[in-house]
Formats: structure tokens, C-alpha cells, sequence
């Protein structure tokens, strides 16, 4: 599933050889859902991932992970809609709630671009919609050639 717009814009645009993704959240609109840990993703990710299955450790670090996750795992099927692979994406902004998040999702972001990540830019902010349970949102532009 791509990423799917919560209001009237477009998930994805090309212009000549760009792809510009819009900015993904970790919600499923389909299922007016929102990711808040690794209960909202499919069963198999959460080990892969960082689930530890010790409550404390997964009640802190799974709203993050899984946010992450959920995103990079959107971005990846809307760049095979466009036509491109995680491979073509050669840009991110990130948006944080929280600045200290950064390291746990870093680590989901390796996952995604094993081999060389990204240019990136990293931005705290105050709030994000729809909720203060959004925690990052993250926008990509890849370079996929006609």
C-alpha cells in the first residue's frame, strides 16, 4: 500500500526526471488509523525492527520504531508506483517531534538504504497533524529517468 493522502493533495508527483513525494506520516487513512507501536504493524516486522517483547523497553522505543518503519515501508511502495525502487530516492526531510528519536530511527532508516543513504535534512518541530501521537514525517525525492 502507498502512501495515501489524509486530505486533498497529491502522495506523489513527477516533474521531467523527479519523483517528490509528499511528506509521509506513520497513518493507515484506509483504516482511519494511526501507528503507535509494533501492535499496529504486521506480525513478522516487530523483531525485525528492535521488538524486544519486554514491555518497558517496547512501550518507549516502539512508537518510534514503528512509526518508522511504517513510513520508509510507505515511501518504498509508493516509489514502486512511481515506477522506482528506494534506490532512486536521493533525498529525505525528516521531521521530529523530538530530536532525541533520531538514533532509533536511523536505525530503521539503514534498513531501508543499506548501501548509501540519502542527502537529508533534520528538523524539530513543535506539533505535526492529524495528533501529538505523530512523532516524525518524513518527504522524499528520488531521480527516476523517462
Amino acid at each position: 500500500m502507498s502512501a495515501t493522502p489524509l486530505a486533498r493533495y497529491s502522495a506523489w508527483t513527477r516533474r521531467g526526471d523527479f519523483i517528490f513525494l509528499s511528506g509521509v506520516i506513520a497513518v493507515d487513512p484506509s483504516a482511519g488509523k494511526i501507528i503507535r507501536g509494533f501492535a499496529d504493524l504486521p506480525a513478522a516486522v516487530g523483531p525485525t525492527i528492535g521488538q524486544t517483547g519486554e514491555f518497558s523497553v517496547d512501550a518507549k522505543d516502539g512508537p518510534i520504531l514503528a512509526q518508522s518503519w511504517f513510513i520508509f515501508d510507505r515511501i518504498r511502495a509508493t516509489m514502486e508506483d512511481a515506477g522506482g525502487s528506494m534506490a532512486d530516492v536521493f533525498k529525505l526531510v525528516q521531521y521530529f517531534r523530538n530530536l532525541n528519536d533520531f538514533p532509533r530511527y536511523n536505525t530503521i532508516r539503514r534498513q531501508f538504504f543499506p548501501d548509501t543513504p540519502p542527502v537529508s535534512t533534520v528538523v524539530e518541530v513543535s506539533a505535526m497533524m492529524p495528533s501529538e501521537d505523530i512523532l516524525i514525517e518524513v518527504e522524499a525525492t528520488a531521480w527516476l529517468p523517462n
